[in-house]
């Protein structure tokens, strides 16, 4: 696997005489990408992100979504493909026997690093029920990272005691990520109640008129509240990915030591 450490151990490997420098190359030749004539698979990206590629399922066969992953999970201990179906992941589990299959986030996922101290300090707050498809893709993308996230769930502006009872969770992130279709409101109004970054997803949830969540994301891009951000409509991953990065710097920042 190409995790920083499996590198480190390669070249420490040929330093000190234990592997030959042509058994070396070999190992180290698909490094930078892999070709698999429909896709080319970027195996860098988890040194440049801390985190390998992830697959978007949508519009692919089950065939290349198992040759994608399949080969993903050979060179990764921790593989994220999003909107799967479950024909795509009987077809890839096929090759990848410890594949995992989450339905509310139709996500197709791998963690062979179950071990690891995940890091406290997301949030990430569902304006209702329907809403949960894109918050499940959110938390799961935000365990894969190596967060441990906090969830809220049902607290939408309908009845604002409800979040209201959840404040002093809020004010203790490091970053939130708020989720909501209808008119997109709880962004804005988590935005006013705290002074850390707010990630707010559009869904495409509501009546007509919301224009499949149209009218939610340019709510949020109005938003009145300083701080909060938007991704795309249903894009839980997206602010997961985000969120976690946000996160990440935080408690990276804390671990060096003062200049």
């Amino acid at each position: 696997m190409f995790s920083e450490a499996s590198i480190r151990k390669l070249l420490g490997q040929v330093a000190s005489g234990d592997l030959a420098i042509d058994q070396a190359v070999v190992d180290l030749k698909t490094l930078p990408f892999e070709s698999l004539n429909f896709a080319t698979l970027d195996h860098h990206r988890q040194f440049r992100h801390a985190f390998g590629e992830v697959v978007y399922c949508e519009g692919k066969t089950p065939d290349q979504v198992a040759q994608i992953v399949g080969r993903l999970a050979q060179v990764c201990p921790r593989v994220l493909a999003t909107r799967a179906t479950r024909e795509q992941f009987t077809a890839t589990r096929h090759l990848v026997k410890d594949l995992a299959y989450d339905e509310a986030a139709q996500a197709i996922w791998l963690d062979r690093e179950p071990q690891r101290t995940g890091l406290p300090g997301t949030v990430v707050v569902a304006a209702g029920t329907s809403d949960m498809p894109a918050v499940n893709e959110c938390e799961l993308t935000l365990k894969l990272m190596g967060h441990v996230p906090h969830m809220i769930r049902d607290v939408g502006v309908a009845g604002l005691h409800r979040l209201l009872h959840h404040i002093k969770t809020l004010q203790k992130a490091n970053v939130i990520v708020a989720v909501a279709g209808m008119e997109g409101a709880l962004p804005s109004v988590i935005g006013g109640l705290v002074n850390v970054p707010v990630i707010a997803v559009p869904t495409s949830v509501g009546y007509g008129a919301s224009f499949d969540g149209l009218a939610a994301l340019l709510a949020m891009l109005n938003s009145c509240a300083a701080g909060v951000c938007v991704v795309n409509i249903d894009n839980g991953f997206g602010a997961g990915y985000l969120a976690a990065m946000i996160n990440r710097r935080i408690h990276d920042a804390g671990d060096k030591p003062e200049p």
